[in-house]
């Protein structure tokens, strides 16, 4: 799912009015500055996406952000999930999170997570530890560490790039991987490198604050979590062409 550094377009649209106000403020140098930190808020659908498999497995991804805040505070709800064509929901995740300013474009953040793999598995409870940010050459980084109430260390690595070919037509890639420290077998989870995700979308952004888009992802599980997947008969290794929406309010 989740970002502060995805607000940064939106921020941008409202850049041109706070220019003229603080121009209009020189008129009243003479009069005390006022502190203030407002309140401010956001609801970002990133991935509302429909993927046709090459092995038959059509999904339904939805992968939502919203946050709370002032600049240097917020609340955030990170939210994510599949549903395969006849089946339920898989891999939800859901995050609480509070995030904390530490430099300019990047967030320290902890909280709590609720996962839910399979609708055969056990859900799990975590606590959450990460950062999220814009590293060199705007690419926007999400790491997070997760520490489940049964001892379990996980953790998770996304990055994301916006490529403008145009002001409406952005090309954005993202890769995202999960590892785990030890084999948690009634999660179909391995220890080490877990899953790789590669996609490559293509959105028009007819508004800024809608945008349909269509690219390709290809998902790959590895060493004991692709055995894990193999026993149960799942898939372990996929390309999919996708159709999806991306929106924010």
């Amino acid at each position: 799912m989740r970002r502060r550094v995805a607000t940064a377009r939106v921020v941008a649209h409202a850049a041109i009015p706070v220019v003229f106000a603080l121009l209009a403020s020189l008129a009243w140098a003479d009069e005390p500055p006022v502190h203030d930190s407002p309140i401010h808020s956001l609801i970002l659908m990133d991935q509302l996406e429909y993927s046709f498999n090459e092995k038959g497995a059509n999904t339904l991804r939805f992968n939502a952000f919203g946050w709370i805040g002032g600049d240097y505070n917020r609340l955030w709800v990170n939210t994510e999930g599949t549903r395969a064509d006849n089946s339920s929901p898989e891999d939800t995740d859901v995050q609480v999170l509070y995030g904390r300013l530490i430099a300019p474009f990047w967030d320290l953040q902890a909280g709590v997570r609720y996962f839910h793999p399979k609708a055969n598995a056990p859900s799990r409870g975590s606590a959450v530890f990460g950062i999220q940010g814009l590293a060199p050459y705007w690419f926007e980084v999400q790491a997070a560490g997760f520490v489940s109430h049964r001892g379990e260390v996980s953790g998770r690595l996304e990055l994301e790039y916006e490529l403008l070919l145009t002001q409406r037509l952005i090309l954005q890639p993202r890769i995202e991987t999960n590892i785990a420290i030890q084999d948690v077998k009634e999660l179909g989870i391995g220890h080490g490198v877990n899953d790789l995700d590669l996609g490559l979308r293509l959105r028009y952004e007819i508004e800024r604050e809608f945008a349909p888009y269509v690219g390709l992802v290809w998902t790959s599980k590895f060493d004991e979590t692709a055995a894990f997947a193999r026993s149960q008969r799942e898939v372990v290794r996929s390309l999919g062409f996708i159709v999806g929406i991306r929106m924010w309010f």
